[in-house]
């Protein structure tokens, strides 16, 4: 198994057993719901956002451990970020996950690079995927999405 296999399972796992920002954020103000019936998943978001920063983000839902753990590792990715910087995040990994863009290492750091094996899986993707859309919306104002 290559190390990056290794990675992705060890990532999967950990974020799916023990998710971070599993929780609302009672003072967000911005709010997205994302579904895909495909898999069954379901992600509710919520960022707040102040002067053009990402200060707080946090999930809920349920779904497949692919989805569960993006999810948790994108909220503890994003807060900090900036949204332009939080949209480019975006941006780089549907490119990778999607198999239309190398993975980027430098920018998305090597706990979303293990993420990068979700394109062998076609079904997959929309899963690791989900998060992220959802996350799109909350940030350019989308009421939320749903991947068909």
């Amino acid at each position: 198994m290559s190390d990056l296999s290794e990675l992705y399972q060890q990532v999967i796992l950990d974020h799916n057993k023990a998710p971070r920002n599993f929780r609302e954020v009672p003072d967000a103000n911005r709010t997205a719901d994302g579904d895909n019936p495909l898999c069954g998943d379901r992600i509710t978001l919520w960022v707040k956002v102040t002067d053009g920063v990402i200060e707080d983000v946090g999930f809920q839902g349920q779904g497949c451990a692919i989805s569960q753990a993006s999810a948790s590792v994108m909220t503890t990715v994003v807060k900090g970020k900036t949204v332009v910087e939080a949209e480019k995040l975006f941006r780089a990994f549907h490119g990778m996950v999607t198999g239309t863009a190398e993975p980027d290492r430098t920018t998305l750091g090597v706990k979303l690079v293990a993420f990068s094996g979700v394109k062998e899986f076609p079904a997959r993707v929309k899963c690791a995927n989900l998060p992220w859309h959802t996350l799109h919306a909350a940030l350019t104002n989308g009421d939320g999405i749903t991947l068909e």
